[in-house]
């Protein structure tokens, strides 16, 4: 089976073969990110090659870790729509708002993405089992995409995970582990088993394709805008998969020739108050984030302390001109709130991006001139309970 890309370390360069189940760089222990060749791929993909094909992430098989003749391990992953709340926007000041809802994705969040990739390649590599750290959202996703493929799953959650997310990977057939503490203690534990048993460790960027799922946000929305790009991305930020994801994904249009170059997005990390070890990095100019102590707060996509990518992070932030903010639990509920009111059903997560739309406005950072696209990582569902 030919894999027409080579994995690169994202901090010293080193290539990493492709075959097998490969993990993080075993020179520096970086994230390894896939690179095509471009390029030759450019010449024969096109936007018009799209036509016809199902809206599902895969429409960008060209440049994803999948063999020309391999399908993937899918649950029609991608494809959510750009949805326009012109309310929010006159209120917050800007020209122009949408909602990337990734809440309609299998599973209801935006994890599908990257485990659809990375479980896609990790079958095809060998793994005979899975196991991840996760605080909710991945969990789930983890399961439903182990399920579907026939292979066992493992994942360790904070025992304050909400308990339709536990119930949910549990009816997927998943062990689930109830770990005092937070996601990086689940994390210890969760690449303890994978050395006891073998099974492959998909934490978020201790494999190289989780990413490569994320990045099609990018792609979509750049399609979906008529092959251009928004003036600012809030994104909802814990391991930050999706902000690196998207800023490789605009880095490729730009050499496909898809996108003009120079005109990127600003990128901007939006953290709880109670856990923002990216936005302290990015305010005191750190290439890295310290991990943040005794981190709480509502949103549990956003309990990360610390990030594996945090230099990837920030780097697709100062590169963009973007920022990182933090809103406090308060004003992320009510954000979220308001856009139930406009039928968007948000999580926690997505309502810290409408929050910190209007922080960000006010501070000047995002102009009146402005289009902007908040993200909704994951549904209103998951917090029913």
């Amino acid at each position: 089976m030919k894999l027409d890309f080579t994995l690169i370390c994202s901090r010293c360069e080193r290539e990493t073969d492709t075959g097998g189940t490969p993990n993080v760089c075993t020179e520096c222990g970086a994230p390894l990110l896939a690179v095509y060749p471009l390029e030759e791929i450019a010449k024969d993909f096109r936007p018009e090659s799209l036509e016809g094909r199902r809206w599902d992430m895969w429409r960008y098989r060209e440049v994803m870790p999948l063999a020309a003749d391999e399908e993937p391990v899918s649950l029609g992953e991608g494809g959510t729509p750009l949805l326009s709340l012109p309310a929010s926007a006159k209120t917050a000041g800007v020209r122009e708002l949408l909602v990337k809802e990734e809440g309609l994705n299998p599973t209801y969040s935006f994890k599908a993405r990257g485990m659809s990739a990375a479980v896609t390649r990790a079958v095809a590599g060998g793994a005979k089992g899975f196991v991840a750290p996760s605080a909710g959202n991945a969990a789930d996703a983890l399961s439903a995409y182990g399920s579907r493929a026939g292979v066992p799953v493992r994942v360790y959650m904070p025992k304050d995970t909400p308990p339709l997310v536990i119930a949910e990977c549990r009816a997927l057939g998943a062990q689930v582990e109830l770990i005092d503490g937070v996601i990086s203690d689940c994390g210890v534990k969760a690449r303890e088993f994978a050395k006891q048993t073998g099974y492959f460790d998909v934490s978020t960027l201790r494999e190289p394709y989780r990413v490569e799922g994320k990045k099609t946000m990018g792609y979509e929305i750049a399609e979906q805008l008529g092959w251009s790009l928004p003036d600012a991305i809030i994104y909802p930020t814990g391991g930050g998969t999706g902000i690196i994801g998207m800023w490789k994904a605009f880095a490729e249009m730009e050499t496909l020739g898809w996108l003009e170059p120079g005109k990127r997005p600003r990128m901007y990390v939006v953290q709880s108050s109670g856990c923002a070890p990216m936005v302290r990095a990015w305010e005191s100019g750190a290439e890295t984030a310290e991990p943040w102590k005794d981190p709480e707060t509502i949103a549990w996509g956003l309990r990360v302390p610390g990030a594996i990518g945090d230099f990837l992070i920030l780097r697709a932030v100062r590169e963009s001109g973007g920022a990182a903010v933090a809103v406090s639990d308060e004003d992320l509920l009510a954000a979220a709130d308001e856009l139930l009111h406009h039928g968007v059903a948000a999580c926690p997560e997505g309502g810290a991006t409408l929050a910190a739309l209007y922080r960000l406005r006010a501070d000047g950072h995002i102009g009146p001139d402005d289009k902007v696209i908040c993200f909704n990582t994951g549904a209103w569902i998951k917090y029913v309970e």
